[in-house]
Formats: C-alpha cells, sequence, structure tokens
C-alpha cells in the first residue's frame, strides 16, 4: 500500500487503502477554497508549460470537506505523528474550527514567506503562507530538535543555529522549473525537507491527500521515506506518477 499513488478522492481513498494508525507524516497543502484565478502566465511563465486542471472546493462546501478528510488522516495517523497543512487566509477559519472539533491539537502555527506575490494596487500584496502544526497525542508526538544542526551550532549571523532554523516564519523561496512542465501549485523541496527532518525518520510513512504535482512523494523518497498519496486530477496524477517512475525531479516540455 505504501510507495504508491493513487488516482481518486482522498478521502474515499484513505478510507480504503490505509489502515487505522499507518501514516507517521502528512504534509499537504489543500485546494483553496477559493475561486483559482491565477493565470498560467503568473506561474513561471510559459502557459503551455502548465498544468490544466486544478480541482476547486466551492466556499460553502468548504467546512464539511475540510472535516471529512481530516476525519481520515485522524484515522490513519499514529499518536507518535504530525500533521503539516499548507493554507492561505481565506479559509483558514475552517482548518482551524475543524482541527477543533476534531481534537486535533495544533502545536504551532507557522508562516512561510516566500518571494512571490501578484502585483496589487488596492491592498496589500499577499507573500506568505499559513502552516499548520498538529498532532493527535502530544504525549507521543515525536520531533528531532538537532535534526539539522548539532545543539552548540552558530549561525553564520551569530546565535544558535537550531534556534534561528526552528522560528516560526521559515523565509524559504519558491522554486521556479524555467522550461520545464510544472503545476500551478508546488510547495519547493526545501520546505519539505525541513519538515521531514524534525517530524520522520528515514523508514517512515508519509502522506499526502492531495498530492498535486507529487512533490510530497518525490522528496520524501529522495529524503529515505516511504510514501502514499491520493490525487484526484488525472493530468496531475500522471505527472506526479512520471516523476517517481523516471527518477527525475523535473521534466523537461516536449514543446
Amino acid at each position: 500500500m505504501f510507495n504508491q499513488i493513487f488516482n481518486e478522492d482522498c478521502i474515499a481513498g484513505m478510507a480504503r487503502h490505509l489502515p487505522d494508525h499507518s501514516v507517521d507524516l502528512v504534509i499537504t497543502d489543500p485546494p483553496f477554497g477559493i475561486e483559482f484565478q491565477a493565470k498560467k502566465a503568473n506561474y513561471n511563465r510559459k502557459g503551455s508549460r502548465v498544468l490544466e486542471g486544478y480541482n476547486e472546493i466551492k466556499g460553502v462546501d468548504y467546512p464539511e470537506f475540510t472535516r471529512n478528510w481530516l476525519t481520515q488522516v485522524k484515522r490513519v495517523l499514529k499518536p507518535s505523528g504530525s500533521l503539516y497543512i499548507f493554507s492561505g487566509w481565506n479559509y483558514l477559519k475552517d482548518l482551524l474550527i475543524a482541527l477543533d472539533e476534531l481534537d486535533i491539537q495544533l502545536v504551532n502555527h507557522l508562516v512561510w514567506k516566500y518571494q512571490f506575490g501578484l502585483v496589487t494596487t488596492r491592498k496589500y500584496v499577499t507573500s506568505h503562507y499559513h502552516v499548520l502544526f498538529a498532532g493527535i497525542d502530544e504525549k507521543q508526538r515525536r520531533f528531532y530538535p538537532y535534526a539539522r544542526f548539532e545543539k552548540d551550532a552558530q549561525h553564520p549571523d551569530g546565535g544558535s543555529a537550531h534556534y534561528k532554523d526552528k522560528e516560526d516564519v521559515w523565509n524559504i523561496p519558491r522554486e521556479y522549473w524555467n522550461g520545464d512542465v510544472k503545476t500551478p501549485t508546488k510547495l519547493p523541496a526545501e520546505l519539505i525537507r525541513k519538515i521531514l527532518a524534525y517530524s520522520s525518520l528515514p523508514g517512515d510513512v508519509v502522506l499526502d491527500p492531495f498530492l498535486g504535482s507529487g512533490q510530497t512523494a518525490v522528496v520524501s523518497r529522495m529524503e529515505g521515506r516511504q510514501y502514499v498519496g491520493f490525487e484526484i486530477v488525472p493530468e496531475y496524477f500522471q505527472f506526479a506518477q512520471q516523476r517517481l517512475d523516471s527518477g527525475q525531479y523535473r521534466l523537461k516540455s516536449e514543446k
């Protein structure tokens, strides 16, 4: 069941394929819950290289949808496991309410600060993501505080390296795949590596219910973890499967 991905709805798919308490870590970026207005030209930059098919959830349906997939995540996550959810601000409240209703414990409300934001004339530029770090059993949840830096390691700018790395605002650039096939949304590998280091060990099982480009699965395998994922959009699933089958991080466009 592990080291494979499935082209199906994640709620039904998790119920069908994953036993209780079988997953060590969940990393996911669920649908925005808004009308996705970003144009292919905004995503670096040639439209022919950006895959179609982003699957959106209507705002009115978002609370129930969120509770349903989080219910399955809580079932499959080990008591020692962790959950990282990426979210814009629009429907953040629905995620927070669902976590509370399901008794999934919020550990940190992190912020990923990136270098990309659409030009605006009537509001401030949005250039960050919310990252909800949560677990289901605070006593058993694993965390490896010195996974990336030794306890006495010094940061080049002074001070403790591991302290600075564990601050709750993460400045990690987006990846721009010039000339390569891509999906409209994709987490940078460095972001996933950071989460893997602090919240998992080699051989652990990492789940992404909304796999998209396959980034979580690809990076997890690169870092010696097992993976499992679900993607409902056929074009995205095929792209993710091709990346995994070929062993290539980036796929060149044929156009």
